[in-house]
């Protein structure tokens, strides 16, 4: 979820500037995750190492949602209209290049978005629940905790 506040390479500085962000991701969904959320386990995994040791978990939100919920979330808790816009590979190539990120990022993050195109990052797992025994910070928290950053 914090890869949505405003740094150089995330989304959030479009946000800010145009109230909008632009990927190629198309109606697909993602288990959107509060970095406290892996806080909080990776705090368990390591203070009861006897539960925890030599298992792998998947931290994933409760919600599987689509950048068009994202932005539709993200207008309700911040009070201002935010837009995702889908555009194509080709100009979401252009636009890193031109902020400055390098091919091998570039590469990677356009395999991630047609990972979420295909519907691939839609699962979404209980394990912060199980692990922390709370539900994982919703989409609507998230804006709600951070929205000066989006004003």
């Amino acid at each position: 979820m914090q890869s949505f506040l405003p740094t150089k390479f995330f989304f959030g500085q479009t946000i800010k500037t145009q109230n909008a962000f632009y990927f190629p991701a198309g109606d697909g969904r993602i288990g959107f995750v509060d970095v406290r959320d892996i806080a909080a386990v990776a705090v368990q995994a390591l203070t009861d190492d006897s539960q925890h040791t030599g298992k792998a978990y998947t931290i994933t939100g409760q919600d599987a949602l689509s950048y068009g919920q994202v932005a539709e979330i993200l207008s309700n808790e911040v009070n201002k209209r935010i837009s995702y816009v889908d555009i194509s590979e080709e100009d979401s190539r252009r636009g890193m290049k031109q902020i400055g990120m390098e091919d091998w990022l570039i590469d990677a993050i356009m395999e991630f978005f047609s990972i979420v195109r295909a519907g691939h990052a839609s699962q979404t797992t209980t394990e912060v629940k199980q692990i922390t025994g709370r539900k994982p910070i919703s989409f609507a928290q998230f804006a709600k905790d951070y929205a000066e950053f989006f004003k």
